[in-house]
């Protein structure tokens, strides 16, 4: 949230070029407050476990949040209890003439598809095309960025060579914007994922900025100009046992696995795993949730 100063305060330049949140009391006076409607376009096959994730994220926020959590009609999971669903879950057909000041749309283990060959994609394209005129902001993550970029911008995903398994240092590379402020200059981010976007594909696009990326991992972090998209490689919700749990799942399948990077010490499954990125993904979504929300959408949604 930011500090309220007086009018023309000798510090508020300073803190302006250090990309500190100021407000002046004008303004703060003429702020109206409202719990904040979110949808959570859950895709992953558990939406029990990423639900816990990523409500663990947005609890950080100060500000009250009304959550829709939001299903496909074409396509069922067969990981979720019916009944969970019937119970917690509305589809889009049912909520698409509400609007909401932000949307998470989730990845999903799909990415060695084409995305016309996924179940919902025609699905999925009505809801990103959805988001555009209802939504103030949306952030997707992994896969959905992927096809996100896809849709509106098209950007193709490439395969990798292997699965990119781990936790990757991470850089800022425009520390001028709000979704990065009070990042430290490196910090930590687990992905999982076997697909990729390509940094010169991006940088061919105006509408689009890299704020952050890995040398390992490639590029992490993208947003609209607006702020309107924002485009999340990793997973920063991730619990402190996601990976070693998908490490298990893979191995159980039978499938070439390597032991996630940089997650277990020395790299070894015996030991407790380091998490060194909780402090990163709570930054994350609340700058998200602060500068391309809450301070940007309008008191009257229908406005």
């Amino acid at each position: 949230m930011p500090i309220i100063i007086p009018e023309n305060l000798p510090a508020t330049d300073t803190l302006i070029k250090e990309n500190i949140f100021v407000m002046n009391e004008c303004r703060a006076v003429h702020q109206d407050i409202r719990p904040l409607r979110i949808g959570i376009v859950n895709l992953m096959p558990n939406k029990s476990t990423t639900e816990t994730q990523l409500l663990r994220q947005l609890s950080n926020f100060p500000i009250q949040m009304e959550i829709e959590l939001i299903t496909t009609a074409s396509y069922t999971s067969r990981h979720t209890p019916e009944d969970h669903l019937k119970n917690f879950y509305r589809t889009f057909e049912e909520v698409r003439h509400t609007r909401f000041d932000g949307m998470i749309i989730t990845g999903a283990p799909v990415e060695k598809l084409r995305f016309g060959d996924v179940a919902y994609w025609d699905e999925l394209e009505d809801i990103m095309n959805y988001t555009v005129d209802h939504v103030t902001s949306t952030l997707h993550i992994c896969w959905a960025a992927q096809a996100a970029l896809y849709y509106h911008y098209g950007i193709h995903n490439y395969l990798l060579d292997k699965k990119r398994f781990g936790v990757y240092k991470h850089h800022v590379t425009n520390p001028r914007c709000e979704l990065v402020r009070g990042f430290d200059d490196e910090f930590w981010v687990p992905h999982s994922r076997h697909s990729e976007n390509r940094r010169e594909d991006i940088e061919k696009v105006k509408d689009l900025q890299i704020l952050a990326e890995s040398d390992e991992a490639g590029v992490y972090l993208v947003a609209s100009r607006d702020g309107r998209h924002i485009f999340v490689s990793g997973h920063s919700e991730y619990e402190c046992d996601t990976l070693w749990q998908e490490y298990k799942r893979d191995l159980e399948k039978g499938e070439s696995i390597q032991v996630p990077c940089n997650y277990f010490p020395e790299d070894d499954p015996a030991r407790q795993p380091l998490v060194r990125w909780r402090s990163h993904a709570n930054l994350l979504y609340s700058n998200w949730l602060n500068y391309y929300v809450y301070q940007m959408t309008p008191y009257n949604l229908n406005d």
